[in-house]
């Protein structure tokens, strides 16, 4: 709400209906926002409890006016022999709530620090099983096993799910997060469908290796902007077969060598290279076939045509949901949630921010940075959805709509990679 558009009102004068504007720095009130429609007197007792003489209040969005100034009253004569009573104010519960809030938003913060630190481990992982795949194959088959194991153990046994995204290109391993994010997202879709442990680690292993066929391609063709000629085209789709192959060599069980093969067969038909159709495809291959097209829309070997993951999505379900099994597809809406992790969104109270991470549990609730020009971007709130009754996402943006100030303090990704959080603070997941 800006100055200008804003009234100046006494504690006296505030009603429910009201939309005010607490001068306030967030952690000095109670309340998630420093702008809010008030709902009830309790919260215009909170306010008057603060201790503040003139609040903005913004006629454009207020119920009705604020009520009439009291008619001042002179005050009684008092004794100076009086001892001047000093109020004992107590701290509401609220306010203490947000102190345990802010607690809380550090412990994310280091939480988020060790997330990253075992993504960024996981990759390194990835680089070296990919680089040593063919010369060391039966050392680097048991390493990505194992691998796929412990990333498999701490999806399946946490309780809740909380998909994190990850900065920008961290630790330089940014060519290996597509077969990750891949596998992420896959074995997010096989937690909830349920799948059993052992069919888990076959799915993992094809979702890791699904592009092995594309080291037979040329580079000139991989990194490509412009369309590729038929040729090209009929070379590139070569490279599942070529997975097969090497596949084969490598020792992959049948199920992770149908995922290499079909992971671009699409349910309708149209996809390549037997152009299978419907439940001929099989069931893990589907799976990773969805993942796969979702990073693929977001990130693109041209960035400039990366769609924000809302819009990736949106895409696939409003546009191509024949291409994919709608079963899976809705599974993963449902564990993404409206807003996937990366989204930029504006809230009901006009809040900017960036959808952080999503608790697969509550996925219209997820957990938003909010870009706030009073508090550096270090302290930037996190506000979760799953605690605003009066407050919800009103639509996502395009990083391009934003301001300049905002899009530097939000730092939307570029590239959107996927990580869940282990629980345990180690790095076993992604050490070597």
């Amino acid at each position: 709400m800006a100055e200008s558009d804003s009234v100046c009102v006494t504690a006296d004068q505030l009603r429910v209906g009201l939309y005010v504007h607490l001068d306030l720095k967030w952690f000095e009130h109670p309340f998630a926002f420093n702008n809010f429609k008030i709902k009830d007197e309790e919260q215009i007792r909170i306010i008057r409890s603060l201790g503040v003489k003139k609040i903005r209040y913004d006629p454009a969005r207020s119920d009705l006016q604020p009520l009439p100034l009291a008619p001042s009253v002179v005050p009684e004569a008092v004794p100076e022999s009086a001892p001047e009573e000093v109020p004992v104010l107590k701290e509401h519960p609220a306010l203490a709530a947000k102190r345990a809030l802010i607690e809380k938003i550090k412990q994310q913060r280091a939480a988020a620090e060790r997330i990253e630190h075992a993504f960024v481990d996981t990759a390194r992982t990835i680089h070296n099983v990919e680089k040593n795949l063919l010369a060391r194959p039966e050392e680097t088959v048991a390493q990505a096993t194992a691998l796929i194991g412990q990333i498999a153990d701490s999806i399946l046994s946490a309780p809740e799910l909380a998909i994190h995204v990850m900065g920008d290109k961290i630790g330089g391993e940014e060519m290996y997060f597509h077969s990750l994010n891949v596998t992420m997202l896959s074995l997010m879709v096989a937690r909830d469908i349920k799948l059993p442990t052992e069919v888990v680690q076959l799915l993992g292993m094809g979702a890791l290796f699904h592009d092995v066929g594309r080291t037979e391609i040329p580079d000139k063709i991989l990194m490509k902007h412009e369309p590729w000629t038929t040729a090209e085209q009929k070379l590139y789709e070569m490279h599942c077969q070529y997975g097969v192959e090497l596949g084969k060599r490598l020792g992959f069980a049948p199920a992770t060598q149908a995922i290499i093969l079909q992971h671009h067969e699409m349910f309708d038909g149209s996809g390549y290279p037997q152009k299978l159709k419907g439940e001929a495809i099989n069931l893990l291959a589907r799976i990773v076939a969805i993942a796969n097209y979702y990073d693929n829309l977001c990130n693109p070997v041209d960035l400039a045509k990366a769609l924000t993951p809302h819009e990736a999505l949106s895409m696939m379900f409003a546009r191509l949901r024949t291409r994919f099994d709608p079963k899976l597809l809705q599974v993963l809406v449902r564990c993404l949630g409206v807003y996937p992790p990366g989204t930029i969104v504006q809230l009901s109270n006009g809040v900017i921010g960036m959808v952080a991470t999503v608790n697969t549990a509550k996925p219209m609730k997820p957990m938003v940075v909010a870009y706030d020009a009073e508090i550096p971007k270090e302290e930037a709130i996190l506000v979760d959805m799953g605690n605003e009754v009066d407050v919800n996402i009103v639509k996502a943006l395009r990083p391009a709509q934003l301001p300049r100030e905002i899009y530097a303090y939000l730092n939307p990704r570029k590239q959107v990679s996927y990580y869940f959080d282990a629980s345990a603070p180690s790095k076993e997941a992604g050490q070597p």
